[in-house]
């Protein structure tokens, strides 16, 4: 059975080097949660490393981290579908939201719940993903500021999510500046500019001018160690907190073009060959991890000399011809992952997690 395995010590390298950054410019943080996919023994590290504020997008894995433990201060990070507006208030402390609709519903839910929700208004810059639209921002702020057991903490927004726009120092400096305009028009306090995530975290490392964006929502860097735009490793941090390990199955020397004639696989796609391949041979492995599971652009072999062929619903072919020692049936190949990669794995049913150290 394929697993795929968590380094504690690697994982907690890379949160004290966040942590150091983060408090050299009095920033708040939180860590997201999603590539857990809930995971417990996962978000029992998270925790047991002192991680006291986490992001999910599922309810069901914030309900794990309140399982775990309920002191943990939990984040919502999209906006509330009507259905979940019960489950919203009883296990996220705070949730993001750009409804005004969805924000009264909360603050009914809360009344009954006898509680207090929190709530950061996201705002639009660009990435055009979830958010209210500039010119609305007081108005909305405004529309929603006085709703009972409702507790506006702050703005933010998503950048990079979707349509991949940079979080760049101007963006910043313009969602700092939502903040003046609010506080301004409104006579209120706007505690919390959550402008940060994975992506921004080079403008800090670059010393870039934060202005008023004080609290920032980490996820990927943490996990993976790499400035999300370069994709070169950061100094100081680990790249392979996670790793998959999936055993060989079969060895056999075979064509490199299938015999017979082609269509289009279950996948959709089709075979595309050279014609300098017609006659050769290569020697090919089998792995037990397939579609099911993964995606093969999303790893990388451990062993370079490792080459991926493609894969099927539940194995995954490799090309081992110029590998140093010969890898026998049994032997076990290990693979360094891609976001992505780590996301599909952790959320199949079929892939073992373990804790490493």
């Amino acid at each position: 059975m394929a697993y795929i395995s968590l380094d504690v010590q690697k994982l907690r390298t890379n949160y004290e080097f966040l942590k150091t950054v983060f408090s050299s410019r009095d920033i708040k943080f939180g860590v997201v949660s999603k590539l857990l996919c809930g995971t417990k023994m996962y978000i029992e590290e998270l925790v047991a490393m002192g991680v006291r504020e986490i992001h999910d997008s599922r309810i069901s894995n914030l309900k794990v981290i309140k399982a775990v433990n309920p002191e943990v201060f939990t984040v919502y990070i999209k906006p509330p579908a009507k259905k979940s507006i019960a489950n919203v208030v009883k296990y996220a402390d705070m949730s993001f939201n750009t409804e005004h609709e969805t924000i009264k519903m909360l603050s009914d839910e809360a009344v009954k719940q006898r509680k207090i929700h929190q709530i950061i208004i996201m705002i639009e810059m660009g990435d055009l993903r979830e958010g209210v639209l500039g010119p609305d921002v007081v108005e909305f702020y405004a529309s929603v500021m006085n709703l009972p057991n409702i507790a506006i903490s702050g703005i933010g927004t998503n950048l990079h999510c979707l349509s991949g726009v940079v979080p760049s120092q101007d963006k910043l400096i313009q969602l700092s500046l939502y903040k003046q305009l609010i506080e301004a028009k409104l006579n209120v306090t706007v505690p919390l500019v959550s402008g940060g995530t994975s992506a921004a975290v080079s403008l800090l490392l670059r010393n870039a001018d934060t202005v008023n964006v004080n609290h920032f929502r980490i996820g990927e860097i943490l996990y993976f160690g790499k400035d999300l735009f370069s994709d070169l490793p950061i100094e100081g941090m680990e790249t392979d907190v996670f790793k998959l390990y999936a055993e060989i199955i079969e060895i056999t020397e075979k064509p490199v073009i299938p015999i017979g004639e082609l269509a289009a696989n279950p996948s959709g796609n089709i075979f595309e060959h050279e014609n300098n391949d017609l006659g050769n041979l290569v020697l090919r492995a089998i792995v037990d991890v397939g579609l099911l599971d993964m995606r093969p652009q999303y790893l990388e072999p451990e062993d370079e000399s490792v080459k991926i062929i493609d894969a099927s619903s539940d194995m995954l072919v490799i090309d081992i011809t110029n590998c140093n020692p010969n890898y026998a049936v049994g032997d076990v190949i290990s693979f360094n992952l891609k976001y992505m990669g780590a996301l599909y794995l952790l959320n199949s049913y079929y892939v073992e997690k373990v804790v490493k150290n």
